[in-house]
């Protein structure tokens, strides 16, 4: 597994207790790529994993320096969903330890969904259940052709519940309906249709090369207005556009631009050259 960014590899944040699960690569401009690393089992989510990502995600968020967060599998495919084996243990827990185990899940997912950087999912090879759930948490994410996906939970008598928020989000009440209720397997030309993934390239080569397009991207905007351009989208989300509405977001944009970023990047402008961040 290679990182998707050319630049020198720095050192990543830590995560040693379970750094054997997840892998952290970081280059010096602040791109990081968290891998999956469970290829033997094709990434399949079982409570250590579980564990090692959460760690992972929240020990980035704390992070100096972090620009843009990728979330890839190590070996060819994102996430198969739930390890099987830990799902024959489940079979005996009580309802006590299920909810226990469930909530560990929609922690993990929230500490990725809450990154104040840009979060971008690189699928490949397949994303079922629990690992669509994962690409569906990111704020974007690209697939290569071929790529198949899938909320199979029905199909095992269980309903996808603790990854549905972030699902509905992505891809709306209606066809999360459908696609939870079959349980049918789609590929990533119609996982882009109704929203699931932002874009599909041919091969992993153009994978990464999206990838590299996006930190540039990022690496060009300030950090502080990357943050709050996601903390917009969620205070704006599904509101009525009222007064309340207009005089929040008046709000938001006149503080920035007051803001030392905010002015930095204006004065920037102006000035024709470019701002510190992204020097």
């Amino acid at each position: 597994m290679t990182n998707p960014i050319a630049d020198p590899l720095v050192e990543a944040p830590d995560v040693s207790a379970t750094s054997n699960l997840v892998d952290i690569e970081a280059t010096e401009a602040g791109a990081v790529t968290v891998i999956l690393n469970r290829p033997e089992r094709k990434n399949a989510f079982d409570a250590d994993l579980i564990s090692a990502l959460l760690e992972a995600f929240d020990t980035l968020a704390g992070a100096e320096g972090v620009r843009v967060v990728f979330l890839r599998g190590a070996g060819g495919t994102f996430s198969a969903g739930a390890d099987l084996g830990w799902m024959r243990t489940a079979l005996d827990h009580t309802e006590h330890d299920n909810r226990a185990d469930a909530f560990e899940l929609a922690k993990m997912l929230k500490a990725l969904h809450d990154l104040p950087v840009l979060t971008v999912a690189l699928v490949e090879g397949g994303a079922f259940g629990g690992g669509a759930g994962l690409a569906a948490a990111c704020d974007m994410a690209i697939a290569v052709e071929g790529t198949n996906f899938s909320f199979s939970e029905a199909r095992l008598g269980l309903v996808a519940a603790t990854i549905s928020p972030y699902v509905v989000q992505a891809i709306g009440p209606r066809n999360a309906r459908g696609l939870f209720a079959t349980a049918r397997v789609f590929d990533a030309a119609y996982a882009e249709k109704i929203g699931l993934i932002t874009q599909v390239v041919p091969d992993v080569a153009a994978l990464e090369a999206a990838a590299v397009k996006i930190a540039g991207d990022i690496l060009a905007c300030g950090p502080e207005a990357v943050a709050g351009s996601k903390r917009l989208v969620d205070e704006v989300a599904s509101r009525p556009i009222n007064r309340d509405l207009m005089e929040l977001t008046a709000h938001r944009i006149a503080s920035v631009r007051v803001g030392d970023e905010g002015q930095e990047g204006v004065r920037a402008f102006i000035e024709r050259r470019k701002p510190r961040w992204a020097e």
